[in-house]
C-alpha cells in the first residue's frame, strides 16, 4: 500500500471540506477523526467515507454550518438534536464536553438524535483516554437497517457499534480500545468484499431465506440478505440483544429514532465519559488494569498462535508506526481522493518514498 504523511492527508480532508461549504473548524475535526480510523487500520470508515461526505454536503444531507440544539440538560446529562451536522465534530463536541463535566461530576453523557455519519468510533478514544479517563460511543442509524431480528429474515437494526476505551496500567502504556459491532460484519466491509469479488472466509451473512452465507452478494439481492449478528449461527441471540441494548441508548435516549422513519444518511449516538478518580480513585484504577495487562500477556498462547494482547494493542502499534512511517491506505482510496482533489482544483499529496 503506498503510504502517506497524516497531516498532509489531514489538510486535504479539510480543504475538501470546506471547499464543499463546511465551517473551517468543524472541516478541520473531521478531516482528523477520518484519518484517525486509518492510522489505526479502520480502513472502511476512515478516508474512504470522504466521498460519500462531500456527496452529503453537495445534496444538503450534512449540514456543513451551525450548532446543535439542546433539547435538555443536566449537570451530567444532555440532549442534542444535531440537525444532521458533521458526525465526527458533533462526537468530539460531546465528547470534550463529558469529560469536562466527569472530571466533576464523575460521570457525563451526551445523547444526540440527527447526527450525519461518525466514521470509526475507536478515532474518539485517544483523546478522552489520554485525560485518564473512560470513555464509551455507541452508534446506530435509525434511517436505514442491515441485522434481522434473532431467528428472522427481515431487516430491522443496523450493525450497532459500540466503542469504549480506558488507560493502561502503566506510564506510555497503549490505551485498552474496544470497538466492535453488534453483527459479525459491516455493510462498508460488505460493499468492499463485493466489490473486489471476494468472499468473506466464514458465514458472516443470512440469504433472503436465512440461509448462512460467507457470499456478499447475498446483502444486495431483492429481497436483500442480511448481517449476521454477533455470535453468529451458534450465540447470534447474544448479538442481537445488544444491537437492542445499542438502539436503547442511542435512540431511545435521544428520544427519536426508527418511529419515526427518519431519511438520509446519519447516526444516533450515546457518548459517556466515567472520570476513575471519582470513584475509587486513579491510582487504584490503574493497579487493577496494570494487573490485566500483565495476566493478558503472561498467559501461555495457544500452541503455535501468537501471544495474548489487550484489545486495540494492535490498532495502537498501527497508530504508532502510521505515524512515523506514513499512513498505508487501501488501494481503492487514492484515485477516489486524487479525483475529489482535481474537481476541488486542490493538489493532491504526494506519496511517500519508501
Amino acid at each position: 500500500m503506498t503510504r502517506y504523511a497524516p497531516a498532509a492527508l489531514t489538510g486535504l480532508a479539510a480543504a475538501l471540506f470546506e471547499a464543499g461549504g463546511m465551517e473551517p473548524a468543524k472541516a478541520a475535526i473531521v478531516a482528523e477523526v477520518l484519518v484517525e480510523g486509518d492510522l489505526m487500520g479502520h480502513d472502511t470508515h476512515g478516508l474512504a467515507l470522504l466521498p460519500q461526505y462531500l456527496d452529503g454536503l453537495a445534496s444538503g444531507d450534512m449540514l456543513g454550518q451551525g450548532e446543535p440544539e439542546v433539547l435538555a440538560g443536566t449537570p451530567v446529562a444532555e440532549t442534542w438534536d444535531g440537525r444532521k451536522l458533521p458526525g465526527p465534530w458533533l462526537v468530539r463536541l460531546a465528547g470534550d464536553l463529558a469529560s469536562a463535566r466527569a472530571a466533576t461530576f464523575g460521570l457525563a453523557a451526551v445523547a444526540i438524535r440527527r447526527c450525519h455519519h461518525i466514521g470509526c468510533l475507536a478515532a474518539y478514544l485517544p483523546r478522552v483516554v489520554a485525560r485518564g479517563q473512560i470513555m464509551q460511543v455507541w452508534s446506530s442509524d435509525p434511517a436505514t437497517a442491515s441485522v434481522a431480528p434473532w431467528g428472522g429474515t427481515r431487516r430491522v437494526i443496523t450493525p450497532n457499534p459500540l466503542a469504549a476505551g480506558w488507560p493502561g496500567g502503566e506510564a506510555g502504556a497503549a490505551p485498552v480500545m474496544i470497538d466492535v459491532s453488534m453483527s459479525i460484519t459491516t455493510n462498508g466491509m460488505t460493499a468492499r468484499r463485493r466489490a473486489e469479488g471476494t468472499s468473506f472466509p466464514f458465514d458472516a451473512l443470512l440469504d433472503a431465506a436465512g440461509q448462512p452465507t460467507a457470499d456478499p452478494n447475498a446483502f444486495f439481492t431483492d429481497p436483500a440478505g442480511t448481517l449476521l449478528p454477533l455470535g453468529g449461527m451458534a450465540a447470534g441471540h447474544k448479538g442481537f440483544g445488544l444491537g437492542l441494548l445499542v438502539e436503547a441508548l442511542t435512540s431511545g435516549l435521544a428520544g427519536a429514532g426508527r418511529a419515526e422513519a427518519p431519511g438520509g444518511w446519519g447516526a444516533n449516538v450515546f457518548v459517556l465519559v466515567i472520570d476513575p478518580a471519582r470513584f475509587g480513585g486513579t491510582a487504584g484504577f490503574l493497579r487493577e488494569a496494570g494487573w490485566m495487562e500483565a495476566a493478558v500477556h503472561a498467559n501461555p498462547p495457544i500452541p503455535g498462535g501468537p501471544a495474548p494482547r489487550l484489545p486495540g494493542e494492535r490498532a495502537w502499534q498501527r497508530r504508532t508506526e502510521a505515524m512515523a512511517e506514513g499512513v498505508a491506505l487501501h488501494p481503492s482510496i487514492p484515485p477516489q481522493l486524487a479525483a475529489r482533489a482535481g474537481a476541488a482544483g486542490i493538489a493532491m499529496p504526494d506519496p511517500l518514498v519508501a
